[in-house]
C-alpha cells in the first residue's frame, strides 16, 4: 500500500513538474510574441499635400485618412533628402546625409532589360533596420521598389538582413508599371508584359488611341506587390515580423488600370501628354495621376483589413510616408493638385517641398486615435525608434527614437538640428534649427555659394531671406556643416571639401 502511495505520489509530481514545465514555455513563447509586428510602407514621389489628412481636396484617399484619424499624423516630418536612392538608404542606415554611404542616384546601366544595373550597391556590412530586427527574431521582408544595387552586387536585399524581398531592384526599370519582370530572392519572375519603352514620346497630330494602349500592359506591379505583401503577412502571422513596403506610387510613369482612370475621368479640365519630355504619353494625365494615388490608398487598405481580418491589429505598428517630396516633371500638375501643400521646392532640392513628407503611425491601443505631432523628426530616426520599441537602444545611428512622442509621452531626446546635404541639382545643403532653415545651393559651380535663411515659424514657404539681418547664425551653421560632413566615397559626391 505504501509502496503504491509512493509510486502514485511520484508519478503526480512527475504530472506536476511536466505541467509546470509546458506552463513556463508557453508563458516564455508568450512572452516572445509581445513584440509587436511593423509595417512600413513609403510611397515614392508623393507631397507634403497629396493626401485628404493634409488636406487635399481633389484626390480621395478615404484609407489614409482614416489611418490618420486612428493614428497619429506628423506635421514636420522629413525625407533623409530629396531622391529616391539616399532616402532609402538613409532610412535602412540611420545615417544622416552627411555620413551616408548612399547620397545620390548614382545611375548605372540603361532602361531595356539586357541593361539592367541598378543604382550605386549598398556596401557589404551596413546595419539595416532589417539587420536589426532580424537579431532579435522577426521574420524581415521586403515587397516593393528597393533601388540600392542589383543581383550579383553587395547590394542585394538578401545581404542587408531580409529573409525575402518582392519587387524592383532597379529605379530605372520601375519607372515602367508593366515591366517584363520583377525579382523574387535574386530570382526573375516573368510578369505577362512586352517590353514596354515608357520613354518613347508619340508625335502629337498623328497619336491615336493604340498608340496610348502602347503604354498599357496587363500584370500591373504594384498590385503583384500587394499580393506578395499578403503572403508574407499570411507566412508570418504566428511570429513577429517587419514587412518594409516601399510601393512605386506614384512615381511616373503615368500607369494605371482603366478601372482607376475612370474614377476621375470627367472631372478635370486635361488634355493629353505626348511623352515629349520623357515618361509614358497618356490621354488623361490629370485623371491617372490622381488614379494612381488612390490606387495607393486602396492598397494601404487592403493591408490593414489583412491586419485587422487576422486578428493581429493589437499587435501590429502601421507607418506610411514618402521618400520626397513631389516630382518637378511636366507630366504631373503639381499646381492643380497643390501637391506641395504650397511649401517652395519639388523632388531634388532641399526647400521644404522637396523633403517635408506625409507621416502617419497607427497602433491600436498604443497611439492615440486622432493625435497630432508637430515634433521635428526625419526618416533616418526610424531606426532608432524601431530599436528602441523591440528591445535595447543602439547606438550606431544619427537618428533619435520619437517612440516617446508615438506614445503620448513627453519627448526628452530632440535634435539640436537636421543636416542635409544633396551632392545632384547643383550641390546644395540645408539645415532646420529649431524654427530657422538655412539653404546653400549651386554649390558645385559656385565654392562661395553663400546661406539663405528662412524662419518656419512665420514663412513656412521660405520666401523671405533674412540671412542679411541674422549673420551671427550663418557662423553656426559654418559650424554644423563642418561637424556633420564626412568626405563621400564617390568624389562627384563632394559638395562641401571641393577643389577651388
Amino acid at each position: 500500500m505504501g509502496y503504491a502511495i509512493h509510486v502514485l505520489g511520484y508519478r503526480c509530481y512527475r504530472v506536476v513538474f511536466v505541467v509546470g514545465l509546458l506552463f513556463v514555455f508557453s508563458f516564455s513563447f508568450s512572452q516572445s510574441k509581445v513584440k509587436p509586428n511593423i509595417i512600413y510602407i513609403y510611397a515614392d514621389d508623393l507631397g507634403y499635400g497629396e493626401l485628404g489628412s493634409y488636406g487635399q481636396t481633389k484626390i480621395k484617399t478615404p484609407h489614409l485618412d482614416q489611418m490618420a484619424r486612428e493614428g497619429m499624423r506628423f506635421t514636420q516630418h522629413y525625407s533623409s533628402a530629396p531622391v529616391c536612392a539616399p532616402s532609402r538608404c538613409m532610412l535602412m542606415t540611420g545615417k544622416n546625409p552627411g555620413h551616408s554611404y548612399i547620397r545620390g542616384n548614382y545611375e548605372l546601366g540603361g532602361f531595356e532589360d539586357e541593361k539592367e544595373r541598378g543604382q550605386m550597391p549598398l556596401h557589404e556590412g551596413a546595419y539595416t533596420i532589417a539587420k536589426m530586427l532580424k537579431e532579435r527574431n522577426y521574420a524581415t521582408g521586403m515587397v516593393g521598389k528597393w533601388g540600392m544595387g542589383v543581383v550579383g552586387t553587395t547590394g542585394s536585399p538578401l545581404n542587408h538582413g531580409f529573409d525575402y524581398y518582392y519587387g524592383y531592384l532597379d529605379q530605372k526599370q520601375a519607372h515602367n508599371f508593366y515591366p517584363t519582370h520583377l525579382w523574387e530572392n535574386d530570382r526573375w519572375d516573368s510578369l505577362n508584359n512586352p517590353f514596354i519603352y515608357v520613354h518613347r514620346p508619340l508625335d502629337s497630330t498623328t497619336a491615336t488611341e493604340n498608340d496610348f494602349n502602347y503604354y498599357k500592359g496587363n500584370d500591373y506591379a504594384p498590385q503583384k506587390m500587394t499580393e506578395k505583401a499578403l503572403a508574407f503577412i499570411e507566412q508570418h502571422k504566428s511570429n513577429s515580423f517587419f514587412l518594409y513596403l516601399p510601393y512605386t506610387i506614384p512615381h511616373l510613369s503615368l500607369q494605371l488600370p482603366d478601372e482607376y482612370v475612370n474614377k476621375y475621368k470627367g472631372q478635370f479640365d486635361e488634355r493629353p501628354y505626348y511623352g515629349q519630355k520623357g515618361y509614358a504619353a497618356n490621354r488623361f494625365p490629370l485623371s491617372t495621376y490622381a488614379g494612381m494615388i488612390s490606387y495607393l490608398d486602396d492598397q494601404v487598405g487592403i493591408i490593414l483589413k489583412k491586419i485587422k481580418s487576422l486578428g493581429l491589429d493589437s499587435n501590429t505598428i502601421v507607418m506610411f510616408s514618402s521618400d520626397n517630396g513631389t516630382t518637378f516633371s511636366s507630366p504631373v500638375n503639381k499646381d492643380y493638385f497643390n501637391s506641395v501643400s504650397g511649401l517652395r521646392g519639388l523632388k531634388m532640392e532641399l526647400y521644404e517641398g522637396g523633403i517635408r513628407v506625409p507621416f502617419i503611425a497607427r497602433w491600436p491601443g498604443k497611439i492615440r486615435a486622432g493625435s497630432i505631432a508637430d515634433l521635428v523628426s526625419v526618416q533616418y530616426d526610424v531606426l532608432a525608434t524601431l530599436s528602441e520599441l523591440t528591445g535595447k537602444k543602439i547606438a550606431n545611428t544619427d537618428g533619435i527614437s520619437f517612440l516617446p512622442t508615438l506614445f503620448g509621452r513627453q519627448q526628452k531626446e530632440v535634435h539640436p538640428h537636421l543636416y542635409f546635404e544633396y551632392p545632384e541639382n547643383g550641390g546644395q545643403v540645408a539645415i532646420r534649427m529649431g524654427n530657422w532653415k538655412a539653404v546653400k545651393k549651386n554649390m558645385i559651380k559656385n565654392s562661395s555659394a553663400t546661406w539663405e535663411l528662412y524662419d518656419l515659424s512665420n514663412d513656412p514657404q521660405e520666401k523671405n531671406n533674412l540671412a542679411d539681418l541674422h549673420k551671427e547664425l550663418l557662423k553656426e551653421f559654418d559650424a554644423i556643416v563642418k561637424k556633420e560632413h564626412q568626405h563621400p566615397v564617390v568624389n562627384d559626391w563632394e559638395v562641401v571639401d571641393r577643389i577651388k
